[in-house]
């Protein structure tokens, strides 16, 4: 019975992400997947001038219709030492999902532009856009359907009227964002920003029809505080709605300063996804190479049919110094408190 449970349970979500208005692919970690959060983080690297980033998801693999989810990103600043209140950031991320026994595949490639503003010397606004191309496959012949119940089983012989069209579809999709920072003195930090996906509403279905993908609405706010020379605390939170649905997701994590000169760091804190997922986190960083793992207890109904075995998590992020740099304001060197 139970297994009878896990099947249904793993269809359904099959059947959701096939048909329109699916949720699109996210991280727990979002503040480790800062281009598809929000296009406007593109060039925003408060302690850096690029970053190279790694993301994987591993979602309901005690269900028979797991997601895999990886995202590898990259971006950089252009005419840092040029601006005198401003700069450019260039950047791209290419995401990949792989679910269920029909090999549920999606491929994304953005490419992003954002500009970069200075409003004295306490506050920075950030605008930006990405512009990019989506690419959707299934096989059927390895799903089953309703009419395929023989009363013992599915059998897969059996033709199903399911009415396929394709299955495989590519649509063009667009982003902006808006972030505004605060940072009055050394020790605190504010960041607040507000994004819209799929602005261009792009058809994505297998059926025939014009199913559409409703536009996903995000907002955040996080802050950085430095506590002492060895704790710094980040809170955070997270709001996004798609198609009547809404995720929100708050909480924060500590830093600590394992070297005294802040080259080595330990990471922990604790997320709440409402009424879906407790989210714990674990990091260490070494430099420019920040490592974070963290792991999603299903709180909601689903953890009945995977044993509250949500989600785990790993987050990659180097961020580096372009060599000789030369900034014409030094207030802009160091946004973010730092040890």
């Amino acid at each position: 019975m139970k297994l009878i449970v896990k099947l249904f349970a793993g269809c359904t979500m099959l059947l959701i992400a096939l048909q329109g208005n699916a949720q699109d692919l996210h991280f727990s970690q979002y503040f480790n997947s800062p281009l598809t959060t929000n296009p406007a983080n593109t060039g925003f690297i408060p302690d850096g001038n690029y970053r190279i980033g790694l993301n994987y998801r591993n979602q309901w693999a005690s269900i028979p219709v797991p997601y895999k989810t990886m995202s590898v990103f990259g971006d950089f600043q252009l005419f840092r030492d040029r601006l005198e209140y401003g700069w450019l950031g260039l950047g791209g991320v290419i995401l990949r999902d792989v679910a269920g026994s029909g090999n549920l595949t999606s491929t994304k490639a953005y490419a992003s532009i954002a500009y970069h503003q200075l409003l004295g010397m306490s506050s920075l606004l950030s605008l930006g856009f990405n512009v990019g191309s989506a690419t959707k496959s299934v096989d059927v012949t390895k799903l089953t359907f309703g009419d395929q119940w023989n009363g013992q089983f599915f059998d897969a012989k059996v033709p199903t009227a399911e009415p396929f069209q394709y299955s495989r579809i590519s649509y063009f999709d667009m982003q902006v964002g808006m972030n505004y920072a605060y940072f009055p003195t050394d020790n605190i930090y504010v960041n607040v920003g507000a994004s819209v996906q799929h602005i261009n509403k792009p058809r994505e279905s297998f059926y025939a029809g014009n199913n559409v993908i409703a536009r996903r609405y995000i907002g955040f706010l996080n802050a950085s505080l430095k506590m002492s020379d060895k704790v710094i605390l980040n809170p955070s939170a997270y709001y996004a709605t798609q198609a009547g649905s809404e995720e929100i997701v708050f909480g924060g994590n500590l830093a600590y300063n394992l070297s005294g000169d802040g080259t080595t760091q330990l990471f922990g804190g604790a997320y709440y996804r409402l009424k879906d997922a407790a989210v714990f986190l674990v990091g260490y960083q070494l430099k420019n190479v920040k490592l974070n793992f963290s792991y999603d207890i299903t709180t909601s109904s689903l953890a009945q049919t995977n044993n509250r075995r949500g989600a785990y998590e790993l987050g990659l992020v180097f961020t580096g110094l372009y060599p000789n740099r030369n900034f014409s304001n030094a207030r802009r060197a160091a946004l973010c408190p730092t040890f």
